[in-house]
């Protein structure tokens, strides 16, 4: 069996870069400044702004647009109501504004899925989007794409990216179901008294805002109970800030488009994501992804779904057998029920069932770590991929020297706790070229694909770079039902 390396590189670039805010955590270094820049006069503040605008320039999309939204974030520190000019107010913003380079540091971890728009392809080619895990300043992880075409001949032809990066925007009327809602809350055991005062008020669909004003209703209503009260509402309004939706606009090239960190869950970063297309039983066709939410001392798994990669709701995970890291969605129901492949102790794979995507009960262990090469643990590397010969996993084991390669196994289409076939050795091994990066001897994937009868394989190198490996796949199905 002939691994290809196409000898493509995705390497981090810190020349893209997006707006974040820039807020010092001092409330009276914020005072001090505004202070500061409205002892200036217009003329002064033209000058100002003009130097920002004529630096800045052909770095940013909207920059005028950000600094205002900047300056309604802090105008609460002016001392007066005074009106203040459009300059003054976009110098302010620029003053609560700085620069974040995404993937300064590394662009890894990929995953591929088919493009939603596949029209203008010549006959044999597919145009597919890659989701890569960027890190940049503080280790902090965010979710960026590419898109690129693979031909007919398996060639891989990826699209440039733009100079251009935006953040993306969170959608403030996004809607709660209801039920689902409190659902989440019984199995983080929220549900008690405050819940019976605060869900007679709301909507069977409500906003974030909505969510706000009932609670003010049920603590001004409870004073008698309010410290008890304030803290499940904060878990209330947590769990709702960690469910929400974002969304880009139209006009913005796909590689603009990042997912950072918004919910208290992700705080410090958004982590490997494995992407998947999921076919409903009514035909409905949408994108999952699973990845890590890190918020600095816990990793919990977290899901993403969107039908055009320009509106993405996010929402948590719930249940016993939510924890830990590595989760991989299978692309259809089996058997009427949403499966997904686990690591809950982080060495073995389970295989988890579910009537509701939102929330996992139980897991059967259906993979050990057997060979030498993976005797610390082994992990899926993605989504499994339907074949005739039955579920094609990539996995990774990680052996002597923390050394993480890459291997696949067979598991039964009918009853995936069935294992078929097992690659005895890697697949893919870090070799002289890849070794070397933020973390060693390291290769991995979060998501491949089947393209014409080859395994296309993305893969991160080191936790630095990203490239591509090419399999046929009869020959690999061959290995596994063989082994």
């Amino acid at each position: 069996m002939e691994v290809v390396r196409t000898g493509i590189v995705l390497r981090p670039n810190n020349t893209r870069v997006l707006f974040r805010p820039f807020e010092p955590l001092d409330p009276q270094r914020r005072l001090k400044i505004i202070a500061r820049l409205m002892s200036l006069s217009e003329e002064e503040v033209e000058k100002e702004l003009h130097a920002v605008e004529e630096e800045f320039r052909g770095r940013h999309h909207k920059t005028r647009q950000f600094f205002l939204q900047r300056f309604e974030h802090v105008k609460q520190y002016l001392l007066t109501d005074q009106a203040l000019s459009e300059n003054r107010r976009l110098l302010i913003g620029a003053y609560f504004t700085q620069e974040y380079s995404l993937e300064s540091s590394a662009l890894f971890n990929p995953s591929i899925v088919w493009h939603p728009d596949q029209s203008n392809l010549p006959e044999g080619a597919r145009r597919f989007i890659l989701s890569l895990r960027a890190t940049g300043e503080g280790h902090l992880s965010s979710l960026t794409f590419r898109t690129g075409v693979i031909d007919r001949d398996h060639r891989i032809l990826l699209d440039a990216p733009t100079r251009f990066v935006t953040a993306a925007t969170v959608v403030p009327t996004a809607q709660y179901d209801k039920n689902l809602f409190y659902r989440k809350l019984v199995e983080l055991g929220l549900a008690n008294g405050c819940c019976d005062a605060l869900f007679p008020l709301l909507e069977d669909r409500f906003t974030f805002r909505q969510l706000q004003d009932a609670v003010a209703v049920v603590l001004r209503q409870n004073r008698a109970r309010r410290q008890e009260f304030e803290k499940t509402t904060e878990g209330i309004l947590a769990l709702a800030r960690a469910n929400y939706e974002v969304a880009f606009s139209e006009e913005q090239d796909l590689s603009e488009r990042v997912i950072f960190p918004y919910s208290p869950t992700e705080a410090n970063g958004i982590e490997d994501a494995r992407f998947v297309e999921f076919h409903d039983d009514d035909g409905s066709v949408r994108y999952y992804a699973t990845y890590s939410a890190f918020d600095g001392r816990i990793v919990l798994p977290q899901l993403l779904e969107t039908t055009d990669f320009l509106h993405f709701k996010i929402s948590t995970l719930n249940g016993p057998e939510v924890r830990d890291k590595g989760f991989a969605l299978f692309p259809r129901k089996i058997n009427g029920l949403y499966a997904m492949l686990s690591r809950q102790d982080g060495e073995n794979i389970y295989l988890m069932y579910s009537d509701m995507v939102h929330f996992w009960y139980t897991k059967r262990l259906i993979l050990k770590p057997t060979y030498p090469w993976e005797y610390v643990q082994v992990g899926n590397c993605g989504s499994p991929i339907e074949t005739p010969a039955g579920w094609l996993v990539i996995s990774h084991g990680v052996g002597p020297m923390r050394r993480y390669s890459i291997g696949a196994f067979l598991l039964d289409r009918d009853d995936p706790s069935r294992v078929i076939g097992r690659l005895r050795r890697p697949l893919l091994a870090p070799n002289e070229n890849e070794r070397e990066g933020y973390t060693p001897n390291v290769v991995y994937s979060c998501g491949a694909t089947i393209h014409n009868g080859m395994l296309v394989l993305p893969y991160a190198m080191s936790d630095y770079a990203t490239s591509f490996a090419l399999v046929r796949l009869d020959e690999l199905l061959a290995e596994l039902t063989a082994s």
